[in-house]
């Protein structure tokens, strides 16, 4: 029995790119039945999986070179370093050898993989089980000679989960992304936010075969299945609004930052690797807020290298043309492991040996970065920044390995000067405690402190609610922070998704912060959002 396919289907799910998207509605399925075919020899099956590989991998570097941001270049870089590990491909194989034809023999492998990077405690390798669904079957199809479902441009694509080389690959144009599983800190949500394309996650299961059409409204974390002629109306009236105000925001790129009630607001901006930056206009924002340099500095060769290092800072100083750039010191650990360098299968990544931490187990290679940096700071207003501090002490050894670094540029005779030393402030003992730090200034990391403070994980959908970045305790505690620093005349500023986040512009102005740095993609309507803000004086905490 044919289904009525102009029955509407209203899903809910959790918001995690905003947006409003209304398109042709493309289901994917989790996984295709093997094809049915004779098996050839061991040669001939090895022969067909080395090629099937090379294939893949070789789509995926062509893939990173269109990406054009580190970003997603680092998500895909990891997809072919595994390719080309013999520890993931063995297992297929060595199964030829049991009469395995490829297909079968591949899958099997991954799956295990897959399984076992699904159940690990280890946070990071759960993130990725995601990837390597995405290399199973990026050769699988390369095994069948099939090529990925074409999705046309401006498509509603709703899956179990999206894999980033798959999100990479199609041509979005007013497309929408609604997901089953999936996380706010996937890596998948973060390429859709800095791409503006609509995303939902954790949205309803229901059976959508016959339906056509769908839209995304992520004003009512709502996916929309077939919508009817009164939804489809009221829907397009909003997109038309939409567009008014997207509109109305971009005459604010290159004004600067002042609210309703005249404050002006520092408008700072979060960098990669810096190659963003060719494609931005440097008037568009007071300088740079974050240079994430785990981003720049992918493997240890790069970690010894201060010459590529002092000559990578330079280029991104040269860009911001006088205006100030805060470079954070290597903050890798977590989902962002350096081979060499991280500790391999930590037991929970994300609360053990990271950011600041890890650096002071290796001050050889802190000191290497402090030294490009100082060498930078002649050329231009560089600030360093240190991130995951806990303790004054941690701070502390940090200053000391700077001033080393220093005393020995001047030794040398070497070029340089002495940059400001400040602190992220994402972890809520650091918080709690802010009085007891020296650091220059302060940046208040809210992705993390929202994780630490709610003690959730930032990889699950279900609990995806407990990082509202509004609720008071959050807020509560960034206010502490900005009132100690504007007591002590202490620069302070947010980074993070919540700054780039006009729903949270009134509040941050509220609680005294007058400093924000936000993805480059956000510049406009966060401007937009400071200019229709009056901010309330704040006294002590106003909030709930």
């Amino acid at each position: 029995m044919e289904r009525d396919t102009a029955a509407v289907v209203c899903l809910r799910g959790t918001p995690v790119s905003p947006g409003l998207a209304r398109g042709r509605l493309v289901v994917l399925a989790d996984e295709s039945p093997l094809p049915s075919r004779e098996r050839g020899s061991v040669d001939q099956e090895s022969s067909r999986m080395h090629a099937a590989i090379a294939s893949a991998s070789a789509e995926l570097v062509a893939l990173m070179e269109r990406a054009g941001d580190a970003e997603a270049q680092a998500i895909l870089a990891f997809q072919v370093a595994m390719l080309a590990d013999p520890v993931v491909t063995e297992p297929a194989f060595a199964a030829f050898e049991a009469g395995a034809a490829a297909e079968q023999a591949w899958r099997d492998a991954m799956d295990l993989q897959i399984r076992e990077y699904h159940e690990a405690d280890d946070l990071y390798f759960r993130a990725r089980a995601s990837d390597l669904r995405d290399m199973r079957d990026r050769v699988l199809r390369k095994l069948g000679g099939a090529d990925a479902i074409a999705i046309a441009p401006g498509s509603i694509v709703v899956a179990a989960d999206l894999p980033p080389s798959r999100f990479l690959e199609i041509a979005w144009d007013g497309g929408g992304v609604a997901l089953t599983h999936g996380s706010p800190n996937s890596h998948v949500a973060m390429l859709a936010r800095a791409r503006g394309v609509p995303m939902l996650i954790g949205i309803e299961q229901a059976d959508l075969r016959g339906h056509t059409e769908a839209l995304i409204d992520t004003d009512n974390a709502m996916l929309v299945v077939s919508p009817d002629s009164r939804l489809a109306v009221d829907f397009a009236s909003r997109q038309q609004r939409a567009g008014i105000a997207r509109a109305e925001a971009e005459r604010y790129v290159n004004a600067p930052a002042i609210a309703a009630s005249g404050e002006r607001v520092q408008l700072l901006i979060n960098v990669a690797d810096g190659s963003e930056l060719e494609r931005l206009d440097p008037a568009c924002c007071d300088g740079i807020g974050l240079v994430r340099t785990e981003l720049i500095l992918r493997n240890a060769a790069d970690l010894a290298d201060e010459e590529k290092q002092y000559l990578a800072y330079c280029c991104i100083l040269r860009w911001a043309a006088g205006r100030p750039v805060t470079i954070r010191t290597l903050d890798a650990g977590g989902d962002k492991p350096i081979t060499g360098y991280t500790i391999e299968r930590e037991p929970n990544p994300f609360l053990g040996m990271r950011g600041l931490r890890l650096s002071l187990l290796h001050p050889g290679v802190l000191t290497t970065q402090l030294r490009a940096l100082a060498r930078a700071a002649a050329r231009g207003p560089l600030k360093v920044m240190v991130p995951m501090v806990t303790s004054p002490r941690e701070l502390d050894r940090a200053r000391a390995l700077l001033d080393s670094a220093v005393r020995g540029l001047r030794k040398e005779r070497v070029e340089h000067a002495v940059p400001e030393l400040g602190m992220m402030v994402e972890v809520p003992a650091a918080a709690l405690a802010i009085d007891l730090f020296d650091a220059d200034f302060l940046s208040i990391g809210a992705n993390d402190l929202i994780a630490y403070l709610t003690a959730s994980s930032r990889d699950s959908s279900r609990l995806a609610p407990l990082h509202d970045p509004l609720q008071p305790a959050v807020l509560r505690l960034i206010h502490d922070v900005v009132e100690h620093a504007s007591a002590h005349r202490i620069p302070v500023s947010l980074c993070g998704d919540m700054a780039s986040d006009e729903r949270c512009v009134p509040a941050l102005l509220d609680v005294g912060l007058r400093s924000l740095s936000v993805a480059p993609v956000s510049v406009a309507r966060v401007k937009s959002a400071i200019a229709r803000h009056r901010v309330a004086t704040p006294k002590g905490a106003p909030f709930a």
